[in-house]
């Protein structure tokens, strides 16, 4: 499959299933939206998403990776980066944020009344697990996708 060199991002449609969670998590992601870019240029190490917030939606549930690093870059409006046991941070246009594996759990909310875009970059490895301390649910990266387990391993 030949790939592009370039594209506009903006323009790469939205991915069709708003969100990997399994019910009833995946319908707290409403009023977020992805454009998965990463996967057009056959990136195959990392990934990227240029992903928007409506007002008062989040990028996701309060997680941590244990192998996977993290980085955002806000590009319009403004989030609220919520790390650790509830620490705020205001993030505006050009401001940027990484979680290292293994690190605080965190996630984004816009709590403006204008939306939020930003470009979201992760990396694949695989055994990678992410925890949800507010949540009972894992998720555990195996074959190139997610398997999501309740805490006790119970499947979803």
């Amino acid at each position: 499959m030949k790939h592009p060199t370039t594209l506009t991002a903006a323009e790469v449609a939205v991915r069709s299933r708003p969100s990997n969670y399994p019910p009833p998590f995946a319908a707290r992601m409403s009023g977020r939206t992805k454009r998965v870019l990463g996967d057009l240029f056959g990136l195959r190490n990392f990934g990227v998403n240029l992903t928007d917030l409506q007002p008062g939606a989040s990028s996701a549930l309060h997680h941590v990776h244990s192998r996977q690093d993290e980085f955002v870059f806000v590009l319009e409006g403004e989030a609220v980066l919520v790390i650790g046991e509830r620490e705020e941070t205001v993030l505006r246009p050009g401001d940027c944020a990484g979680f290292p594996a293994g690190g605080a759990p965190h996630h984004l909310e816009n709590r403006s009344s204008r939306p939020v875009r930003y470009l979201e970059v992760g990396d694949r490895t695989e055994g990678d697990e992410a925890s949800y301390p507010e949540d009972d649910l894992v998720a555990l990266r195996v074959e190139g996708g997610w398997r999501f387990c309740h805490k006790d391993g119970r499947p979803y």
